[in-house]
């Protein structure tokens, strides 16, 4: 799940204190723990919130821009647009992942130009977030012919999650041999080094730094509410004793008994799922559906889902340790390749305040600012993919 911290800066050490004597006693008695840390979700005014960095734009023009409207001319075509969903069998070590995707298309006549989408990572995490935005783009009129791959990642969304060790770099290896493996739907097609990189939170951040590597080389990244660091640590900090607190938690988390009670009494609930979307995933209540909860509920339903979440929850997914080793990433593909970043208008206190710290980031092309909190490729995808569309048709 995002992770947002809504208390008023008053009560913040005081609720740090009663967090960390929570898991205190967590960690001498689990049955307490467990138990103090569902009602510390429900009974207070405290929301978990995945903080928000984003970045920004130094190479060719920079540009800033704040979409407000909701007047659109989509100027699409009456192509039909094709889906195909499949899976593809990631080899990681001695396991062999099922991963999930989908490839949206259609049958116009033209140059085809080739988008990959990736997810934000967190519990909720689907391929379902960048549906409408690629439908979108693939049906308006222009001088190239769009086909976008969503992918699911290893441990979340319809993709399969056995118990492995989830970090930052496995999720990095994952891409890579998504992007360059032979038997990938992006490979098989030579299309490895003619591709644009859509990514959302921690997914748009990963695939920045495997570029900076080098390790692929994608025609352009955008990065939509990009953020480093996962809800624990960006709160808590990182010290020996926080790690040593962030370990057992996410042992427990991923133990066979326990730690499902915990994830079912916590992020496998519908009432505090809804009560994030509400409070800080989205930024319009309205938008809040219970198809959209209900869906995202199958999802924490499914075997092995709480590994991965374990993993974003305490730290482990976070491509940086630092806003400044965040910055570099950018700086890093300076004069290498155009980076597009995508802001929100309605993102929680905190969370705005990073993305405004990186408005002026060197290698960020261009910034652009939409409705939305922290989940605006779902909530506005016809604002989102209308500035993703420019974006793409200027680099062309």
């Amino acid at each position: 799940m995002y992770f947002s911290w809504s208390r008023k800066p008053k009560y913040s050490t005081t609720f740090r204190l009663y967090f960390l004597h929570n898991l205190n006693i967590f960690f001498s008695n689990l049955a307490m723990s467990m138990v103090s840390f569902a009602m510390s979700h429900f009974s207070s005014t405290l929301s978990f919130n995945f903080p928000t960095h984003h970045t920004n734009f130094s190479r060719y023009t920079k540009s800033f821009t704040i979409t407000t409207s909701a007047s659109l001319d989509y100027s699409t075509d009456k192509s039909t647009v094709s889906l195909k969903t499949s899976n593809w069998q990631w080899k990681f070590k001695d396991n062999s992942i099922k991963i999930y995707y989908e490839e949206h298309g259609n049958e116009s006549d033209g140059p085809r130009k080739n988008i990959l989408m990736i997810p934000a990572i967190s519990d909720i995490s689907s391929v379902e977030e960048w549906r409408l935005v690629a439908k979108d783009i693939i049906q308006r009129s222009g001088n190239a012919n769009w086909r976008a791959t969503i992918v699911d990642w290893p441990g979340l969304g319809y993709s399969e999650r056995p118990k492995i060790d989830y970090n930052a770099d496995v999720m990095e290896s994952f891409l890579v041999d998504f992007i360059l493996d032979q038997n990938t739907p992006v490979s098989s097609l030579g299309i490895a080094e003619d591709l644009v990189i859509i990514g959302g939170g921690h997914g748009a951040t990963l695939a920045i730094r495997a570029a900076k590597k080098g390790l692929i080389k994608p025609t352009a990244i955008v990065a939509v509410a990009p953020t480093w660091s996962g809800p624990l640590p960006i709160h808590f900090g990182r010290d020996s004793k926080t790690e040593s607190r962030y370990k057992l938690l996410r042992d427990t988390l991923r133990s066979p008994v326990v730690g499902w009670m915990m994830y079912k009494l916590t992020v496998s609930n519908k009432e505090f799922m809804r009560h994030q979307y509400k409070s800080h995933i989205y930024a319009d209540y309205a938008n809040v559906t219970s198809a959209i909860i209900d869906s995202r509920h199958e999802l924490t339903k499914m075997k092995g889902a709480r590994y991965a979440p374990a993993s974003f929850l305490t730290g482990l997914f976070d491509p940086v340790k630092t806003r400044e080793e965040f910055l570099e990433l950018f700086e890093g593909l300076e004069d290498k390749l155009p980076v597009l970043v995508v802001s929100t208008s309605s993102a929680k206190k905190k969370s705005k305040a990073e993305m405004e710290a990186l408005r002026e980031a060197r290698g960020v092309s261009k910034f652009v600012e939409v409705p939305g909190a922290l989940l605006p490729q779902e909530e506005y995808s016809y604002l989102v993919a209308r500035e993703l569309y420019s974006f793409l048709q200027n680099i062309i």
